[in-house]
């Protein structure tokens, strides 16, 4: 729904637009970036771990509306022990108060909120050129 929903929050961009963008620049850097969405918190599990399996590196998730709910998501992340940033487009903190809990913060390298779909490539920069 990104792009339609609530523009006035999460910007006009679509999620076919920021993986784009993100591939390309991964591509640019000689290193493969894989983007993956559901709303089902079963699959993001199931993904999660399959990533561990794929030897990927480091992953950047924004758990959207599981970031405040859901403890299987978290305990995934934290069972494949690949780093990872937790990027959400609005600022959390400045919501609603039940917005501003986070599962994932206490065990994310980094969180990046409130830069809208900038923050993945920030998210996306701070992986290449970590050593």
């Amino acid at each position: 729904m990104l792009g339609s929903r609530e523009p006035e929050i999460y910007g006009g961009e679509t999620l076919a637009d920021i993986d784009r963008r993100l591939i390309l620049q991964g591509k640019a850097a000689g290193v493969t970036v894989s983007c993956f969405q559901s709303n089902h918190e079963g699959t993001l599990i199931d993904r999660v771990q399959q990533s561990k399996k794929e030897r990927v590196t480091s992953i950047i998730i924004n758990p959207a509306g599981f970031t405040h709910t859901s403890v299987a998501l978290r305990d995934a992340l934290i069972g494949v022990a690949i780093p990872f940033i937790e990027v959400h487009l609005s600022n959390i903190h400045a919501r609603e108060p039940f917005r501003s809990r986070s599962y994932f913060s206490d065990q994310a390298t980094g969180t990046i909120c409130g830069l809208g779909s900038r923050g993945y490539d920030l998210a996306l920069q701070f992986i290449l050129q970590r050593p």
